[in-house]
């Protein structure tokens, strides 16, 4: 009988999750609303229901589930340790535990971003990839580190968190401090600074749409954000030595208009130990952070296939 895993990607606005065997083939994929302000337990329930639903017919048996959850996660416990007021209820909940009873399985939970290298370095962009930088650019701007060949998590599961590093100006963040990275690279910041540059009300896509036409703001704006991008992956070379960066989120979708500023700020300054950084979009999109929770998974239920040789800890 076929060994298979699902991988759940519980974000702010949706639920995806996605079924797939031991060599991470994805067989199936469902996404529904986050029920984020009903609470844990619509939370939970609903992770629970999109696997049941994948595994309705499915040719094999469910091995494990992967969970990749916004915030500060306890790993080891399965545990939602600090998350934003966009989810009720969330932190200090026991996911791991309460999905495992559900299903029946052996449960992995971890931070999303972590989830996004794991799947990145398993199946994507960086695969095969031992030392890499992961970085999402969505509504905020998250990291992760992946060195020699093991996900660092650090001694309070925030290793690699670069979003909230200061030295990226005087503008207020989401977290109430100023001149964190997010400030500039967030799809929300984007939007913002465009707003106070031109008046006009506009996500990031439709800014990068804008750049793509000429818009001198919307260059700018981007231009900004490409640089920050790469002036926080110099401030990481100097300390953990990636030789790969893959960068995710919704706001990668306009890789070619924020590319070339991350590229030229590498140029300008380049790493103290003088290696070229290979820079690359997340080869996986939307699924990264699932396929990376099911690779999670298959480690955690000792099913894991080699895929070049991958090491997950």
């Amino acid at each position: 009988m076929k060994d298979l895993v699902i991988g759940i990607d519980i974000g702010g606005t949706k639920t995806r999750a996605v079924l797939c065997d031991a060599r991470l083939n994805v067989l199936g994929r469902t996404t529904r609303p986050t029920p984020a302000r009903a609470g844990n337990g619509a939370m939970v329930d609903t992770a629970a229901d999109l696997a049941r639903e994948l595994m309705a017919g499915a040719d094999g048996a469910l091995r494990g589930v992967g969970v990749g959850a916004a915030g500060v996660v306890d790993h080891r416990e399965g545990t939602i340790l600090v998350a934003s007021d966009s989810f009720v209820d969330w932190a200090g909940t026991p996911v791991g535990r309460i999905l495992g009873h559900n299903l029946g399985v052996p449960v992995s939970v971890e931070n999303d971003v972590n989830a996004f290298l794991a799947g990145e370095v398993a199946a994507g962009a960086a695969r095969g990839r031992p030392n890499v930088l992961g970085i999402t650019l969505g509504t905020g701007v998250g990291g992760a580190v992946h060195l020699d060949g093991r996900l660092v998590r650090g001694a309070h599961g925030a290793a690699g968190e670069i979003g909230h590093v200061p030295g990226f100006g005087d503008a207020l963040c989401t977290c109430g401090r100023r001149g964190h990275l997010e400030t500039l690279a967030s799809g929300r910041s984007i939007a913002t600074r465009y707003r106070e540059r031109t008046g006009s009300v506009a996500d990031a896509a439709q800014i990068a749409q804008a750049a793509r036409t000429g818009d001198a703001d919307a260059l700018a704006v981007f231009a900004d954000a490409g640089m920050a991008v790469g002036r926080a992956i110099i401030m990481v070379s100097g300390m953990a030595d990636p030789d790969a960066v893959v960068i995710g989120g919704g706001v990668a979708q306009a890789w070619d208009v924020l590319e070339p500023s991350i590229t030229r700020a590498l140029v300008e300054e380049p790493p103290v130990g003088g290696h070229p950084i290979s820079i690359a979009r997340s080869g996986l999109d939307s699924d990264a952070v699932a396929i990376g929770a099911c690779a999670n998974a298959l480690q955690l239920s000792g099913v894991l296939q080699p895929v070049d040789a991958l090491q997950l800890h």
